[in-house]
């Protein structure tokens, strides 16, 4: 892998938490993600599942782990199933975790190959009264696509009718959304090198380069700095473009006198940074693109600073939408006598700010949650308000990222650079290599 090791003790300390979650007598079995075919022979770079990650730090294909707390046979309260490698594996496709490596990485004691483990499997689930089955319980997300998991629950139910099943999504919303001090210290690397990306960026955007140049200086920083890569596609939308709230065609110019809107953010072992920035291309707004810049910043910090323990998703982001409401008035975006009419279901400042406004962040990037909690510490959410006005080709979002603690909100982001005074600044420290593409003078900071 490209990143650091991760200590063991991150992984036996979220089994110990899972296990104390579980029905006495019962078993757990986790699986990892397929290999998602691309084209041909060729397979999508591996994405591991996470939940099998959270519990074992494996991030190999063809992996299970079983956990049974109250097994008689001791040596198998938790067990790990890996691929056995072979030569030819090693010439195709390269190194394998082997029994000790893997130990080494999990913590697990007891490692088995796949192809050595099905009777002992078998015996397992016999002796078990329940099994929890982890599947993919978003409820804002449905895929025509059967993963693994959903396959080997549907055999789980054929061979063994009689089992009672049980779901591990609950339990592993619960644990992760409270993230533990490792935890944290791997969403800090994330920031750092998306700060480090950002940067490059503020140093190579000027009129005519391409949004695809500035997606590959995004790249290059995260790559160069351990990162698997982005965290999501990444969005560079110059001008109009960043009115589409999903856009990553990422294949335009960008022109002289536009904002370009910066959605990006690096994956490091597997865990995430989410970041917007709206940045002037010629490094310098106009009074309106910087009257719409600090209306949506006011929103951002208001917003940020009711991220706190006892606070719900519902209530903040009622509030927000007053703030967002205020500041779409003082635009001249809104009216007052629209504000009066309006559908409480359908408020009017989501005319111009039609998204959410936070989402639970950690090893996806909209991470594992249980929507109607409250808040807690430990909690990491995005902050991520915006205005769009498709009329005046301008749009404008801005996104931290911030953990929750009983002393008050923290800005992971707090190092990058956000005010838009500080932008303009550090747009006008520039070097001059030539660009191949744009035909004219960019820049870069490396």
């Amino acid at each position: 892998m490209r990143y650091q090791a991760i200590h063991p003790e991150l992984f036996q300390m979220n089994r110990k938490r899972f296990v104390r979650e579980m029905k006495p007598g019962t078993m757990a079995i986790f699986n990892s993600n397929d290999l998602m075919p691309r084209t041909g022979d060729i397979f999508y770079p591996f994405r591991q599942n996470a939940g099998l990650f959270y519990l074992s730090g494996i991030d190999q294909e063809d992996t299970m782990l079983v956990l049974f707390p109250d097994c008689p046979k001791e040596d198998c309260r938790e067990l790990l199933l890996i691929r056995r490698t072979s030569e030819q594996i090693k010439i195709w496709e390269g190194h394998k975790l082997g029994k000790d490596e893997a130990r080494a990485v999990s913590g697990v004691e007891k490692v088995l190959f796949l192809d050595e483990s099905e009777g002992l499997l078998n015996e397992l689930i016999l002796l078990a009264g329940g099994i929890y089955l982890n599947t993919n319980e978003n409820d804002r997300f449905e895929t025509p696509v059967e993963t693994r998991d959903y396959r080997y629950a549907r055999s789980i139910r054929e061979r063994y009718p009689a089992h009672a099943l049980y779901r591990a999504q609950p339990i592993l919303k619960k644990l992760q959304m409270i993230k533990s001090p490792p935890e944290l210290e791997l969403l800090a690397q994330c920031a750092a090198i998306t700060a480090s990306a950002f940067r490059r960026v503020l140093g190579f955007v000027r009129p005519g380069v391409m949004e695809f140049e500035v997606e590959a200086e995004i790249t290059h920083e995260f790559i160069r700095n351990r990162a698997t890569g982005h965290a999501y596609q990444p969005i560079v939308a110059g001008g109009k473009n960043a009115c589409i709230l999903h856009y990553v065609d990422n294949n335009r110019p960008c022109l002289d006198g536009e904002v370009l809107l910066l959605d990006f953010g690096c994956e490091y072992a597997n865990y995430n940074a989410d970041l917007s920035r709206s940045i002037p291309v010629n490094g310098v707004f106009s009074d309106r693109q910087r009257a719409v810049y600090n209306a949506v910043l006011r929103v951002l910090k208001e917003a940020r600073a009711m991220l706190v323990p006892g606070n719900t998703l519902e209530e903040y982001t009622k509030e927000a939408g007053k703030i967002m409401e205020s500041e779409l008035l003082g635009l001249g975006l809104i009216s007052r006598e629209e504000v009066a009419q309006q559908d409480d279901k359908k408020p009017a400042y989501k005319k111009f700010f039609m998204h959410g406004l936070s989402h639970h962040l950690g090893l996806d990037v909209h991470d594992l949650c249980l929507r109607y909690e409250p808040f807690r510490a430990g909690m990491v959410f995005t902050c991520e308000p915006g205005i769009y006005i498709p009329e005046e080709g301008l749009g404008i979002r801005l996104e931290n990222d911030i953990l929750i603690t009983d002393e008050g909100p923290v800005d992971l982001f707090a190092g990058i650079p956000i005010e838009a005074e500080e932008i303009e600044d550090l747009m006008h420290t520039k070097s001059d290599p030539v660009s191949p593409l744009a035909g004219q003078v960019v820049s870069s900071t490396n």
